[in-house]
């Protein structure tokens, strides 16, 4: 069976001039979960605002479990984080019927994680229901062109990132891509893993599609029979032509292209921009009869990613430490390697 190798996409802005290590130390890389509400102070489930270092997601919720004598699917959280990191997000745990937090979460405190704050809530915490991420990335033995450098930082300040999916997505050098083709071969895969692979396959063909919008230069632009999903919304309409108002819109960053994430359903778009999704289709018939197949829900997602409260400094002549937000399910890494090489896809 062919498989499939993870190209380096295409750069918005030029390819990067400026190298430089990413995540020496976990404090190179910190994320702070910005919540889409906040939470009501009354209800059946506790809220708990946690900072972890080198932790995955996944494993402090069964940690949460364990201490609260809960079970699994009674942990909430609303995304997945990077285990090699500090990050600081919030969890849920349904404790109903129970005065106060429960139990002392001060006794799961040490090294690798601290509980910051406990408040009730009416309602479990879903996957999703963030507003976006803060990030401050340290970057260390930096090298390269001060000037580019700069220009292509104003850049994404000005006009955001494409909205890639992350080389984390494909697991090391694409394997879940190549898993999810085994999979529709028939190959034997368990439930969590399953989902993994089907999220990696969709991702792969939207970024396919992103990066022929970036070679074509329409990734922030208008083309025939576009949808549009709103800034920090998934919401989407469609428009068989942009009138000035859209094109307004797109300028000022209130609205994006989107793209396909490929399932069964409505295209969603027409003309020029549906014909260039069947021609990513069309390359890649097995991942996409695959997940049609198993029975994936289309959906789609913004092709731009705006980039807020762009910050830069630089500690040494070779430590950089760049600051910013992004809406929620975007990529750190997307905007990253719009400016520097730090070694991965």
């Amino acid at each position: 069976m062919p498989t499939i190798e993870i190209p380096i996409w295409p750069y918005a802005y030029g390819q990067p001039v400026s190298t430089g290590n990413l995540r020496t130390l976990p404090e190179d890389f910190i994320v702070t979960e910005q919540l889409a509400f906040e939470p009501s102070g009354d209800g059946e489930h506790v809220f708990l605002y946690i900072e972890k270092i080198g932790e995955n997601t996944e494993y402090i919720a069964r940690l949460l479990a364990r201490h609260a004598q809960v079970r699994q699917r009674d942990i909430g959280y609303a995304g997945l984080k990077d285990r090699h990191a500090i990050t600081r997000q919030w969890f849920s745990v349904w404790l109903p019927g129970k005065t106060g937090d429960g139990p002392d979460w001060t006794l799961l405190n040490g090294d690798q994680l601290h509980v910051l704050h406990t408040v009730r809530h009416a309602q479990k915490l879903k996957r999703g229901v963030l507003a976006g991420n803060q990030f401050q990335i340290t970057l260390r033995n930096w090298q390269g062109d001060t000037d580019t450098l700069i220009r292509q930082l104003e850049q994404i300040k000005t006009h955001g990132v494409p909205n890639y999916y992350g080389g984390q997505r494909f697991g090391h050098n694409g394997q879940n891509v190549n898993k999810a083709l085994a999979m529709f071969d028939g190959a034997k895969t368990g439930r969590e893993q399953r989902s993994l692979y089907l999220s990696a396959a969709r991702s792969f063909l939207f970024n396919q599609l992103l990066a022929q919008r970036v070679q074509n230069q329409t990734w922030n632009q208008a083309v025939d029979g576009d949808a549009y999903i709103f800034d920090r919304s998934n919401s989407c309409f469609k428009s068989t032509q942009a009138d000035d108002g859209i094109i307004r819109r797109l300028s000022r960053g209130d609205i994006h292209p989107s793209g396909m994430l490929w399932g069964k359903g409505d295209a969603d778009v027409s003309s020029t921009a549906l014909q260039l999704e069947h021609n990513i289709i069309a390359a890649y018939p097995a991942l996409a009869e695959g997940l049609l197949a198993v029975g994936v829900d289309r959906n789609r997602r913004a092709l731009r990613a705006n980039v807020f409260d762009l910050q830069w400094a630089f500690i040494t002549d070779d430590v950089l430490v760049v600051s910013f937000s992004l809406p929620a399910g975007s990529y750190a890494t997307a905007a990253l390697r719009e400016f520097v090489d730090y070694g991965e896809k």
